[in-house]
């Protein structure tokens, strides 16, 4: 077992983009793509109708003043500041001028406002337009506007006696024989919100520190703000991560484990950056160990530098993700259910998603968000076989671990249980194991976890696919294998 107070070893890492996260350590904050760095948004930004409500970010320099300066030009160009991020720099704001962008530099004279740039290409809805918010009381075998998005499979319900001898995923990492980790251990689970009176869930739910997101971006502590309303996505994933070891039903990876709900899904089913920039933010500040992340952030599929809409709220959600890294959190994040190379990007057919998608060119300058972000641990998928689940994403250089996620167990609202796949599924096996990591290595930083889950995981070699590339100890189908609880578990 390796101490934690030294550096754990690891394999070596991504080629595509470990450089950069090096680089991101070096310089910070100051890390902006030159394409940020031009004061008016290019004719290449999307553009945005007058009179036609817009949500952007605008970026500044991260510390109070300058955040303050860059408030200033939001409302001197006639902009709303929605919420201020000063630890990173991020103001959210809402605008109806079409000039907002140009605007709102021309208003800084040249100071503070780093990049601005639209969140979404659809209109943002206020609270009369905004579908009414209701409390979900049971699971339905459809899927939610957000599921379908995430390729997630519809709901299959299950009994609800004790469940754990059908957790074949458990078996797979050996999660039924590592032990239940730590109480001090927190999972933040930015989803679609945890039911928080489910039996095996209740246990371990952090509601002090829990929060909605989806306001808008702007915390939300009510216990109505971060309950499921239209999907049940966050308690499944919730269940797999933490189902208390009570004799009813299931039995989370790390059952000691406390769980904050981060709700970050609105009732529309979509994840915008200002939703994601909040939760990371959130669990920066409240007690967060690990985060899960069962999602790509709307409307883009892929995220592209050379986009300056799409530049922008990349390098704002960059920010929040570094922010919780250095504030001591490790993130695991799905890499997507459309069997598509991440390391080999040519079109993306599926974006902007709240409006009406196109057909674009893509390369490696577009990334999956926050997959593929530096320091977040990027998951793919198994099946019970132990080969890659067909829908999974893949890619050498890209993919970390993998876990289980093919018809996965867990709980449902209701108190129920049921079957759902997807790599949203196999994420929360790795946070799950990123916690017995923090409880077995509690001085461990971010870092010396991404690389210890990595390093522990059991090697899985490619199977006769072309398409998998690399070689037995690291692969583009399964990263450096399959993570394994055990050895997290130090047993």
């Amino acid at each position: 077992m390796v101490s934690s107070a030294t550096p754990p070893p690891t394999r070596p890492y991504h080629r595509s983009r470990r450089p950069f996260a090096a680089a991101a350590a070096l310089c910070g904050f100051g890390l902006v793509a030159a394409a940020l760095n031009a004061a008016p948004a290019s004719a290449d930004a999307t553009q945005t109708a007058d009179g036609e409500l817009t949500s952007y970010v605008v970026n500044s320099k991260p510390n109070p003043g300058q955040t303050r300066l860059a408030e200033r030009a939001v409302r001197d160009a006639g902009g709303t500041v929605v919420q201020s991020w000063p630890q990173i720099g991020v103001v959210v704001a809402h605008s109806t001028s079409g000039s907002f962008r140009e605007d709102v530099v021309d208003a800084a004279k040249g100071h503070a406002v780093q990049s601005v740039g639209a969140t979404r290409t659809a209109a943002v809805k206020t609270p009369a337009d905004a579908p009414q918010a209701r409390t979900l009381t049971r699971s339905t075998e459809t899927r939610s506007a957000f599921e379908v998005r995430q390729g997630v499979s519809a709901t299959e319900l299950v009994a609800t006696d004790p469940l754990e001898a059908q957790q074949w995923d458990m078996t797979q990492i050996k999660a039924d024989v590592a032990g239940d980790g730590s109480r001090d251990v927190t999972v933040g689970v930015l989803d679609s919100g945890i039911d928080d009176t489910h039996p095996d869930l209740a246990p371990n739910l952090d509601a002090k520190n829990s929060v909605g997101c989806t306001a808008y971006g702007v915390p939300d502590t009510s216990r109505s703000a971060w309950i499921p309303t239209t999907s049940d996505h966050g308690t499944h994933v919730a269940g797999t991560i933490g189902a208390a070891k009570n004799g009813v039903g299931i039995v989370g990876v790390a059952p000691n484990s406390l769980m904050t709900s981060i709700k970050v899904v609105d009732d529309d089913g979509y994840i915008y950056p200002e939703y994601a920039i909040c939760g990371f933010v959130w669990a920066a500040e409240h007690g967060v160990d690990v985060t899960n992340n069962s999602y790509y952030i709307d409307p883009w599929m892929f995220w592209c530098s050379n986009d300056p809409d799409q530049a922008a709220a990349k390098e704002a959600v960059r920010r929040a993700v570094s922010y919780s890294e250095r504030k001591g959190v490790v993130s695991a994040a799905a890499s997507g259910n459309s069997n598509y190379d991440l390391a080999n990007k040519t079109t993306d057919a599926t974006s902007p998603n709240d409006t009406t998608p196109g057909t674009r060119p893509i390369d490696e300058g577009c990334e999956d968000l926050p997959a593929e972000l530096p320091g977040v641990v990027t998951v793919a998928s198994t099946d019970q076989a132990g080969a890659k689940s067909t829908f999974s994403n893949y890619g050498d250089g890209v993919i970390d671990v993998a876990a289980p996620g093919s018809r996965i167990l867990s709980t449902v609202l209701g108190g129920g249980y049921g079957l759902k796949s997807g790599t949203s599924m196999a994420s929360p096996h790795v946070a799950g194991v990123l916690a017995l990591l923090k409880s077995s290595h509690p001085d461990a930083s971010p870092g010396e976890l991404a690389a210890l889950v990595r390093a522990q995981a059991d090697d899985k070699p490619c199977p006769t696919d072309v398409r998998c590339t690399g070689t037995d100890a690291y692969n583009g189908f399964f990263g450096d294998g399959l993570v394994d609880a055990l050895d997290a578990a130090g047993r």
